[in-house]
């Protein structure tokens, strides 16, 4: 499957489910954006409209954002998994579905549309911390368990690694990865996503926007 077949895929799927196709913004944010030097996440055009200062065209949203990837540059060169500009897929709902809604299309999507092995995926969920005076996403951990994914390919990681935000200040909250399990050639039988391994890879990041910083 080529990248342009992902692309139509992933957008086609959200606008059959009343998602509205929007076009990918500049590579440089507003002005009265001031969070980042470049746009890095598919979700930073939709700021306003998450905080209530513009009405969207649509409450369901769905684009291909080309993003440069300034946080991680370090990385890139040392893992086959970064990248400094990349083009971010993504789903938005603004007080519409929120973790039900957002798990039930990821699980869908990944293995109904794309024919990913079931079996081979695993989730990572915020487990708390205590600098932000909050727990495990235990809403998010039942959603997963709800669709059908074990105890065991849940995994519970730290705010460094599954809590999300754009910048010191702005809205942020608790994601939920999706990981694919390459299999024992890439890493060991004791390897977890999280881990800096080969094994797992990333394809898709849900953040659930709750809170403002």
């Amino acid at each position: 499957m080529q990248a342009a077949e992902i692309r139509e895929r992933f957008l086609s799927f959200f606008e059959q489910r009343e998602h509205r196709r929007m076009p990918s913004a500049s590579l440089v944010p507003p002005s009265h954006d001031q969070s980042v030097l470049l746009t890095t996440a598919g979700m930073q055009p939709f700021k306003p409209y998450f905080r209530g200062e513009e009405q969207p065209p649509q409450k369901r949203l769905t684009s291909c954002q080309k993003c440069f990837r300034t946080p991680d540059i370090d990385s890139v060169g040392t893992t086959a998994r970064h990248l400094t500009f990349f083009e971010m897929l993504g789903n938005f709902s603004i007080g519409d579905y929120f973790k039900r809604g957002a798990v039930e299309f990821a699980r869908e999507l990944s293995v109904e549309g794309f024919g990913l092995d079931e079996d081979r995926i695993w989730i990572t969920v915020f487990g708390g911390d205590e600098g932000l005076g909050l727990g495990p996403d235990e809403e998010a951990i039942e959603c997963w368990r709800a669709v059908g994914f074990p105890d065991e390919r849940i995994v519970r990681l730290p705010r460094s690694e599954n809590y999300w935000q754009a910048g010191a200040t702005g809205p942020s909250g608790p994601s939920s990865e999706l990981y694919f399990d390459r299999g024992l050639d890439f890493g060991g039988a004791d390897d977890r996503p999280g881990d800096d391994t080969e094994r797992f890879l990333e394809f898709w990041n849900l953040v659930f926007m709750q809170y403002e910083l």
